[in-house]
């Protein structure tokens, strides 16, 4: 609460978290729905059934491409809608490689090098945050974004053995996007949500910097 109550006195520039009256918002109940839905991913992928699975996994994707969408175009980023997308996208990503495992085996075996990359980045990103803040970091970033983007493409093209290619790009890409965010992290003096990029966060250290001397 200490570290929220600094930052609301803090201007804050454009593409930060903005406040809204409520957080009972289109935005957050899309999260919520995402989080709401890793159970059934992996009871379905326990039994067996593939076909399901993937349009329950594509359903949850698509929140988590529209929910930010939704925020910036009706102004409803809220900090609480930010941790609910942050956890709903480590959700379903950790909740994957049980898919996998269950129903596309080979797959698992072929990309364990990216996935297993790709989860020990994040843990570095999230712990490298806590010992920080004191709290995982959900920046949203476009990077981030864009990574989500193609990595979600990736992962019903792999599952349907389409390709592998376009999930290796989209690992190459969320791998880049965590560097961003340790380095995010490192520009930062007190937590924020939705920064949406490096270059961003240098600008809010400098604005902050600027208002306490005042």
């Amino acid at each position: 609460m200490q570290n929220r109550d600094q930052s609301s006195s803090v201007v804050r520039p454009p593409g930060s978290c903005s406040s809204t009256p409520s957080n009972l918002t289109i935005p957050n109940l899309l999260s919520a729905l995402r989080i709401a839905s890793i159970p059934l991913l992996v009871f379905l992928a326990w039994k067996g059934e593939a076909r399901l699975y993937l349009i329950c996994f594509g359903i949850a994707l698509s929140t988590d491409l529209l929910d930010g969408l939704i925020a910036r175009l009706l102004n409803q980023r809220t900090d609480l809608g930010a941790k609910l997308d942050q956890w709903g996208d480590v959700g379903v990503f950790l909740s994957w490689p049980l898919a996998l495992w269950w129903l596309w085996p080979e797959v698992l075996r072929s990309e364990r090098w990216f996935l297993g990359t790709a989860v020990v980045s994040y843990a570095g990103s999230a712990g490298f945050a806590l010992w920080k803040f004191g709290r995982v970091a959900s920046y949203h970033s476009w990077l981030g974004k864009s990574a989500t983007v193609v990595l979600t493409i990736g992962a019903i093209v792999v599952m349907l053995g389409w390709a592998r290619w376009p999930f290796r790009v989209g690992i190459l890409l969320l791998i880049g996007a965590i560097v961003e965010e340790v380095a995010i992290s490192s520009s930062l003096n007190e937590p924020r949500s939705n920064v949406s990029s490096w270059w961003h966060a240098r600008r809010m250290s400098a604005s902050a910097s600027q208002t306490t001397k005042f």
